[in-house]
């Protein structure tokens, strides 16, 4: 079985998808630390405008971790919401998804895991993906670094685990997984071209991009399509 793990997304973007769609169980790491400037709470959009990053404010306290990380209540999720009717009112599927999302939105954020986490979970589930998606915080693994992957993986069941290429360069120890005997794959991204408002095609955007313009069966097949796994020599 084949266990990708992640730190939770804003709005997850496609190549996040993809590489979730690849695998058999996803592990959302919510209980390590934020990380300011990424993605964990920020994502893109296309507009008429060109691509806009949208960006939750969070109140952060140094070495927090994302499930501890607050949200203040200052009217964002209303512009981010408005920002979202205005850039795909006239995409093909955004009036299937607009009621979900429209309470998803009106709703209080007390943090930033639990909404962010049920946001991935609904999009996987909305293109057709019924993997299980476990949280980091409810596992108890005390371990640190690469040797808390092989834990989490071996914990439920897996025998392989899919990193991103770019975590050799990071952080990732490969040898940990050949002494623990467990089969080290890695994820490759190059983003599909699908069709798109507003002009010349962007890519690796928002996940939502992709769903309010293909649909879902068409965006799961983006995420097949764009990622590639290939064992770890």
């Amino acid at each position: 079985m084949r266990v990708s793990i992640h730190q939770p997304h804003y709005l997850a973007w496609l190549p996040y998808l993809g590489k979730i769609v690849h695998s058999d169980c996803f592990v959302l790491l919510d209980d390590v630390e934020f990380t300011r400037n990424g993605y964990q709470n920020r994502n893109r959009i296309k507009t008429a405008q060109g691509p806009l990053v949208l960006t939750a404010p969070v109140k952060q306290k140094l070495a927090q971790k994302i499930l501890d990380v607050e949200v203040p209540d200052n009217g964002w999720r209303k512009k981010h919401w408005a920002s979202l009717q205005q850039a795909y009112r006239k995409a093909p599927y955004f009036p299937r998804y607009e009621p979900e999302l429209a309470v998803f939105f009106s709703q209080a954020w007390p943090n930033l895991a639990d909404p962010t986490c049920a946001m991935l979970e609904w999009l996987v589930r909305a293109v057709g993906c019924t993997i299980p998606i476990v949280r980091s915080s409810t596992m108890s693994i005390a371990s640190s670094s690469t040797q808390r992957l092989v834990e989490i993986v071996r914990a439920l069941g897996g025998t392989s685990y899919l990193s991103g290429a770019h975590a050799l360069q990071a952080y990732l120890d490969p040898s940990i997984f050949q002494e623990n005997r467990m089969g080290l794959q890695l994820f490759d991204w190059n983003c599909p071209v699908y069709p798109q408002l507003h002009g010349e095609f962007v890519g690796n955007l928002a996940a939502l991009d992709a769903l309010f313009h293909v649909g879902p069966e068409a965006t799961r097949e983006l995420g097949l399509q764009g990622g590639q796994v290939r064992d770890h020599a």
